[in-house]
């Protein structure tokens, strides 16, 4: 390659790079802007143009975790972390078993049951959210965790399955069939030969379908009220006819983003890995 290519595909690199670092800061500043407003008094935060170099304060932290007389979140964090570490237990369950007929092992017409899996996210939400309704008020299962635990489950279950069918493709099928030959069952080959190569797949799919019943709000809204209600219906009650308060907002919706947040950072060599898997070939 001659002197003037690499200088060109340097030059290329270095403008990619600047664009996505460009990119990356446009993204973050929202944050930023949030985590700043923050630490603000109500004044503070309600003035326009905002102040920059305002006093720092922790009034707003301190009115979301109730210390000044106000409700108390714990309640609404520990329910949404049982509703989210549940339900995305569970999909990894059923998803994992599920992807492995329809890659490793395909039944016959395998496209079109991916199909009818992902045809299940087409549906508005809000289609179905009075059937549903109807039967947590028969079944008596208003404002229960648990209910909330099952639907999420059934929302996440289909990009799960269509996600880890695409990762495990990627296990070498000689593998199985040697696991197979030593006499191991499938609960073995699933456990001990498929689910180790295929982790950073599954960490990617656990950690989206973790993200996503976390911020879950409508049926969430709906279907509970004060024993099961999760973070972002806590969040939404902020809101009210005395008006929006911005530190205090923006002080809780950092707290409820932090869970995400960290998972995504503690996952996120698994996560790169995962989504990138067979990318390259």
């Amino acid at each position: 390659m001659s002197t003037a290519a690499v200088r060109v595909r340097k030059r290329k690199g270095a403008g990619l790079g600047l664009v996505a670092w460009l990119a990356g800061i446009v993204f973050f500043l929202p944050i930023a802007w949030m985590a700043l407003t923050s630490f603000h008094s109500e004044q503070d935060a309600a003035k326009n143009p905002p102040a920059l170099g305002a006093a720092l304060t922790l009034d707003g932290y301190r009115e979301f975790f109730g210390t000044g007389g106000g409700a108390s979140p714990w309640p609404s964090l520990i329910n949404s972390t049982v509703a989210s570490l549940s339900s995305t237990l569970l999909v990894l369950l059923l998803a994992l078993p599920a992807a492995y007929a329809l890659s490793i092992r395909p039944v016959r017409k395998w496209t079109d049951v991916l199909f009818f899996f992902l045809s299940t996210k087409m549906l508005p939400v809000v289609a179905g959210l009075l059937p549903i309704y109807l039967f947590a008020r028969n079944t008596d299962l208003l404002d229960n965790v648990w209910l909330l635990v099952v639907l999420y489950t059934s929302m996440n279950l289909p990009i799960a399955v269509w996600m880890m069918h695409s990762f495990l493709s990627e296990v070498p099928v000689a593998i199985i069939e040697a696991a197979r030959v030593d006499g191991a069952r499938l609960p073995t080959i699933l456990a001990r030969v498929v689910a180790p190569i295929a982790l950073p797949g599954i960490a990617a799919t656990a950690l989206i379908c973790f993200i996503f019943s976390w911020n879950e709000l409508l049926f969430a809204r709906v279907l509970t009220g004060v024993v099961a209600e999760t973070a972002p219906v806590f969040l939404t009650g902020f809101i009210t006819s005395q008006g929006l308060f911005l530190a205090k907002v923006c002080a809780a919706s950092l707290v409820i983003s932090l869970p995400v947040l960290a998972a995504g950072f503690a996952a996120q060599d698994k996560l790169v890995q995962g989504l990138s898997l067979g990318a390259v070939k």
